[in-house]
């Protein structure tokens, strides 16, 4: 498929992708965990560049959540390594880019050196006007959701707002994709149905594509076809 034989006017605005399967694409080759990431952190660049051209506004990639700190100490080092050396080389390129970065979640309990580079290419990025790219890195939607609550809480505490005035709005503010639209599909790869903890706020109204193969493996092609299987769904956002 090719990108001109997509509708145009009817591209999701924001696509939020959860990238399973590293670990099994690397076992079913006998290598291991970390090769995985890499490539994994490789499918990542080219589905950035590929969205950012297609027009995409938003993607939103499941990075690293608030449970995989429960893997080895070696694999979770690896992973917050692949996350600094993707920022530090995207420093050296944002020029040419265009893409605004974002990270998603709760970034104090990371390593300090990770914490800086996340620091630099936020600010690096925030005037870029292409596509955003949120990286959701130490994230998990039941803590985000805890977090909203916690300073709506705080401001009522304050006297700054009263519980009667809480309003969806109100919530969306707080949340780590704030003035942003919520994802209009989402895609997870490796053949897993479920959402694990992923943007349970902002996917309520989404479309589902589950696919097969390993995020890896994952392609522009593939991207388009999810696109393509998007734009044949009727929304209806609880209508008929």
């Amino acid at each position: 498929m090719k990108p001109e034989e997509l509708d145009k006017s009817n591209l999701p605005k924001h696509i939020a992708i959860i990238m399973d399967g590293n670990r099994r694409w690397a076992k079913k080759r006998g290598l291991d965990a970390k090769t995985g990431h890499k490539q994994g952190a490789d499918t990542l660049e080219n589905i950035v560049k590929f969205a950012n051209k297609l027009g995409i506004s938003y993607l939103t990639v499941y990075a690293f959540s608030t449970e995989n700190w429960k893997r080895t100490e070696e694999e979770v080092g690896a992973l917050m390594l692949l996350l600094q050396n993707y920022l530090e080389d995207f420093l050296q390129r944002v020029d040419t880019e265009n893409v605004k970065i974002r990270v998603l979640g709760d970034i104090t309990k990371l390593p300090k050196g990770l914490q800086k580079s996340i620091q630099k290419c936020v600010a690096k990025t925030k005037e870029n006007t292409g596509l955003v790219l949120n990286i959701a890195f130490n994230y998990g939607g039941r803590d985000e959701i805890v977090k909203a609550v916690q300073q709506i809480a705080k401001k009522v505490q304050e006297g700054k707002l009263k519980p009667e005035e809480i309003q969806e709005n109100t919530v969306e503010k707080e949340l780590y994709t704030a003035g942003q639209p919520d994802p209009d599909l989402l895609i997870r790869t490796s053949g897993e149905m479920r959402t694990s903890n992923f943007l349970p706020w902002q996917l309520v109204y989404s479309e589902f594509l589950f696919m097969d193969k390993y995020w890896p493996d994952f392609t522009g092609e593939d991207l388009l076809e999810a696109i393509a299987i998007y734009q044949k769904r009727n929304r209806k956002f609880g209508g008929k």
